[in-house]
């Protein structure tokens, strides 16, 4: 089998990514291609190598031979086309490879909040010399992690750094060695209420989309900040508008949006309690070389018949 493989990958890559490969399988045809390009390769592909926001339906379509695919990231909402979940077909993605980035970005926003950054960078284009914004201390503030997967473990891992309180929700409660307490998903309202920080990492799953609306917002502190770095279908935008608006919460860091690049008339970007980024949390120059040591790992054990790591459940989405 191992001869015969045909691996497209849908991103470009380096020399050193195309030998990582290579040296699991060198007969192996690597296809480096585009989406307009890619439908060419399909009829005798066996692993589509793509992103998970990606439309494949139009690939695997044509692709009788496909065996797996996987995406570059974590999510998959893209992938999971109806013909996809009632396939065979393995589906794996690269959770486990965005922490060190994600968590480094969270408290880059966190700091900006607390040290008064996200004012003084404006005061600095108006040559304004101001010192009456107010500081504040992370040290033994509250910050909670909605969503504790490999991006959550690594922001908890940093905030114990920092002196904070770390509280959690997970699905399955267990032993975890950065969370100072677990929250059951019914008990999400009772942990926003006592959090100084609150940070979505969760997946986009029809049971999570806009999970916070303005009920969740109301819960929290009115001092409290709320950052989003995982998907902006989590959050109905306009509650959080409304959230900011009348004080509700102190303030937001975005990453995500609903809709995406966000609109110039969205009246977050004229809100001076507002941080954005577009999209680039997990952004890193090491993000392709730990992707590809992902796939590489993986393209071992497929031609060794051997069990994959970050196999998705193509019925729960994750």
């Amino acid at each position: 089998m191992a001869d015969a493989l045909k691996i497209v990958v849908l991103n470009r890559l380096a020399d050193r990514h195309v030998t990582a490969i290579k040296n699991v399988i060198p007969e192996a045809e690597i296809v480096i291609s585009d989406e307009e390009h890619a439908v060419e390769h399909m009829p005798d592909t066996n692993i589509l190598v793509t992103w998970g926001t990606f439309d494949a339906r139009p690939l695997y379509l044509q692709a009788p031979n496909l065996q797996w695919i996987h995406a570059l990231s974590a999510g998959v909402e893209g992938l999971l086309f109806p013909e996809i979940r009632s396939s065979e077909i393995v589906l794996t993605n690269s959770k486990g490879i965005h922490g060190i980035p994600v968590s480094e970005h969270v408290f880059a926003m966190i700091l900006s909040f607390t040290r008064g950054l996200n004012v003084f960078l404006r005061q600095q284009d108006r040559k304004n010399w101001a010192r009456r914004t107010p500081t504040e201390e992370v040290h033994e503030k509250t910050i909670a992690i909605v969503g504790l997967g490999s991006i959550g473990r690594e922001i908890a891992k940093k905030a114990k750094g920092f002196g904070l309180h770390v509280v959690a929700t997970k699905r399955t409660l267990t032993t975890e060695i950065f969370v100072d307490k677990l929250y059951p998903a019914d008990q999400l309202p009772e942990m926003l209420a006592i959090a100084d920080f609150v940070v979505v990492a969760l997946p986009l799953l029809d049971e999570t989309k806009e999970m916070f609306q303005l009920d969740l917002f109301n819960a929290m502190k009115k001092s409290a900040y709320f950052f989003n770095i995982a998907r902006g279908s989590l959050v109905k935008e306009a509650d959080l508008i409304t959230a900011l608006r009348e004080g509700i919460i102190k303030g937001a860091g975005l990453d995500v949006f609903e809709e995406e690049p966000l609109p110039e008339n969205s009246p977050l970007w004229e809100m001076p309690n507002v941080i954005i980024t577009p999209h680039i949390a997990a952004f890193s120059p090491l993000y392709l070389d730990r992707a590809v040591k992902m796939f590489a790992d993986n393209l071992t054990r497929f031609v060794q018949n051997r069990e994959l790591l970050n196999v998705v459940d193509k019925t729960k989405g994750y």
